[in-house]
């Protein structure tokens, strides 16, 4: 039986992971990088062995390092997560030679999954319905298949996913040009630049069924899971039941999962992925591994889908419950991401000041805690949310609820699109496929949740902390309020540059009440019940309401009852300075500079790419914000980039 088992993944899987072993009395070892030293799962684990690599993402990647540290730790299981070794068929065969157990398929399993093209193969001979697609045998062949499947296609690494290496071609003049910047994506992410070309399907569901086998003989499917809210072809709300598949679609759908499977005999936790177009389905890849979403299938099933795979690696059979799985109720995940959904999904690096998920009826799955530092070196996702209700409507109510009251301080989120996705009326009314992002501007869905109003509400509240902390800290009067007067003039005012604007506060005490002018506006029948430097509560008008406040030098962090805001005091300036130059390209985050595509003198036109970053494993597009004239490059092939480098000009 397993005693020890090492992880070899990091973030919030590897806490899911120690989760599970905890409640199985099994003792955990983490492996970790440099920049990982202070991250929770390091801290949970009951022991850690720091790693090296040539780059802090290639740590997780270094085969070597891993077994030496499972055989310093005496570890007898090997538990990869997803993502980094998870599907490397050759860890899981060397996992095997040291004697060690791997909490997954066979290294054969693995293998025949692991190319896209080699899975389709064996599904489609298995009789399972597959897209249309090819495989180049190279560059040279690349428009002859391209031109077999036909327009528009979908190019995708053969071996990965996450929407890493894919790229649409809408016809033969863009494909030459989108197959390389696939390679160098798909070589980046998964050291091998192998491509596969499919026919591209329109206005698609993401549909997958969650499949489990054991060594004795058992192969059943736990039901499916709907993925398609996407971004970058990698999914952020995921959910169980699928609102689009009736009883009779999901016996054929889990029966193709389970054929799919079979083809290949396949034991512990594996995911069958397809696409759904009306009541027909095509098969779209397998993976051998537990998927992110998992969380959905455990809370409509009960089970722990860990604890089976740990099981089934022992030999056991699967029991009873997994043999004959029941549903009960809908689950709705959403993935929280440190990215920007304004500015094309770009991921956001530095340090996460707080993070509270106040609802204690969601699941939360996080690698992160107050304090935590989101590093340019890996996915920058920083937890998964669950909601399990009784119907999909109250799940997607609660699961949206839970995230607008989170308190999220310090990093740009996309936790403002995910609220209004679960509140859009085509998601409530189960009308989503893989489009849907492109139907809905994510500019709209990822702006402030807060409006005007309640973001001056919110300034209001910041000014009144303000004063309760210098009135705390200071060493005389101090129980009078700050601007207090014998004879009393102009208000006090404090300026703050929020989310919509500039705003300005002018306030006077008067005993409990408040003379208070907002941007110029009276406001009447304001009384303060409670002011301390983290939370004020108002009553205005008889109207009572309560702010917390979230104070780091000029920046405060508030959670009102209208909704969250971030405001900077004292600015009268706009806080993207990138605003002040107008033609200027900055290095998004840091990074590698892939491509440059001008020179000095060019003439550009508006949106022309001008030079790619390599930057957390996806390539970052710098375009001409203009037609115009490339004044400066500073930008060369190969060179490691800072955030914020200045690297181009276009002068109008």
């Amino acid at each position: 039986m397993i005693e020890k088992l090492l992880i070899a993944n990091r973030g919030e899987i590897a806490r899911r992971v120690m989760r599970t072993c905890r409640a199985m009395g099994i003792a955990t070892v983490a492996v970790y990088s440099d920049p990982d030293r202070t991250a929770p799962f390091v801290a949970e684990a009951d022991e850690a062995v720091a790693l090296q690599g040539a780059t802090p993402a290639e740590s997780y990647l270094a085969i070597e390092a891993i077994l030496e540290a499972a055989a310093r730790t005496g570890a007898d299981a090997v538990h990869p997560g997803y993502g980094f070794l998870a599907e490397n068929a050759e860890f899981a065969r060397r996992c095997a030679e040291a004697g060690l157990v791997f909490i997954g398929p066979s290294p054969d399993t693995i293998a025949a999954r692991g190319s896209k093209i080699e899975a389709k193969r064996l599904r489609g001979a298995a009789g399972v319905p597959v897209v249309p697609g090819a495989q180049p045998g190279g560059p040279e062949d690349l428009e002859g298949a391209a031109a077999e499947v036909g327009y528009p296609l979908l190019l995708k690494a053969s071996a990965g996913g996450g929407g890493k290496g894919m790229r649409i071609v809408a016809g033969p003049d863009q494909l030459t040009a989108a197959a390389e910047a696939a390679r160098r994506e798909a070589a980046a992410a998964f050291g091998d630049d192998t491509l596969l070309i499919e026919r591209y399907l329109e206005n698609p569901r993401h549909v997958e069924v969650q499949i489990f086998g054991d060594t004795h003989g058992n192969l059943v499917h736990l039901f499916e899971r709907e993925c398609s809210i996407q971004r970058r072809y990698q999914k952020i709300v995921e959910e169980s039941p699928s609102p689009a598949v009736g009883p009779e679609l999901r016996e054929r759908m889990g029966s193709a999962a389970v054929a799919a499977a079979k083809a290949v005999s396949y034991v512990s936790a594996g995911t069958v992925e397809f696409l759904l177009a009306g009541n027909e389905f095509y098969f779209l890849e397998m993976n051998t591994r537990l998927q992110v979403e998992h969380p959905v299938t455990e809370a409509i099933t009960g089970l722990d889908l860990v604890r089976l795979q740990i099981l089934v690696a022992q030999g056991l059979p699967l029991p009873e419950e997994a043999l004959q799985p029941r549903r009960r109720g809908h689950a709705i995940e959403a993935r929280l991401y440190a990215e920007d959904p304004t500015a094309d999904f770009l991921p956001v690096v530095g340090t996460l000041h707080r993070f509270r998920i106040l609802d204690d009826r969601v699941r939360v799955d996080s690698g992160v805690e107050d304090g935590s530092v989101v590093s340019p070196h890996y996915d920058p996702m920083l937890a998964k949310v669950i909601a399990h209700a009784p119907t999909r409507e109250e799940a997607a109510r609660r699961l949206a609820a839970a995230l607008a009251e989170a308190r999220i301080h310090g990093l740009t989120t996309n936790r403002e699109l995910l609220v209004r996705v679960l509140r859009h009326p085509e998601f409530q009314a189960g009308a989503t496929d893989t489009h849907f992002l492109r139907r809905h501007d994510p500019v709209q869905l990822g702006g402030p949740l807060t409006d005007l109003a309640g973001e001056r509400l919110n300034a209001l509240a910041s000014a009144l902390a303000a004063q309760a902390g210098r009135r705390a800290g200071a060493t005389v009067l101090r129980t009078i309020p700050s601007g207090w007067r014998n004879n009393p003039s102009q208000l006090q005012t404090m300026p703050f540059e929020g989310e919509r604007g500039p705003i300005v506060v002018g306030y006077r005490f008067t005993g409990r009440e408040l003379e208070v002018e907002v941007d110029g506006e009276r406001w009447d029948d304001v009384e303060v019940v409670e002011c301390r430097p983290d939370l004020v509560d108002l009553s205005i008008a008889t109207h009572r309401r309560r702010f917390d406040v979230h104070r780091l030098g000029r920046i405060y962090w508030v959670d009102g009852p209208a909704g969250p805001s971030t405001l900077v005091a004292g600015s009268r300036f706009p806080r993207h300075r990138r605003e002040e130059l107008p033609g200027s390209l900055h290095a998004p985050m840091p990074g590698k500079v892939i491509k440059v595509e001008v020179s000095e003198g060019d003439r550009v036109v508006a949106g022309q790419v001008l030079v790619i970053i390599e930057a957390m494993k996806m390539e970052h597009s710098l375009r001409a914000p203009h037609d115009g004239l490339v004044a400066t490059l500073h930008a060369a092939e190969g060179e490691q980039v800072e955030s914020e480098q200045l690297l181009v000009v276009v002068e109008s």
